[in-house]
């Protein structure tokens, strides 16, 4: 990845392209959680697909805040 691209070559802002990047991994982060935590609960392993949700919902929250901020800066 280059240090020198600042929206010339996307179009879009490095920072506001780092967020839309955030969102999208949380985003993905939030779905590989559910798949972690169906086979844990598949092996009976309850304690592992609780903290798999745990993770899961963080990657949501996470998700949500980028999305926030991400709405409050296109705006202007």
């Amino acid at each position: 990845m280059s240090t020198t691209e600042t929206g010339q070559v996307t179009g879009t802002k490095d920072k506001d392209y780092n967020i839309i990047w955030f969102v999208e991994q949380c985003l993905n982060n939030a779905l590989r959680m559910e798949e972690y935590a169906q086979d844990a609960e598949r092996d009976g392993d309850s304690e592992l697909a609780e903290f798999f949700r745990r993770a899961q919902g963080e990657s949501r929250k996470g998700a949500e805040q980028g999305k926030q901020m991400l709405a409050s800066r296109l705006k202007a």
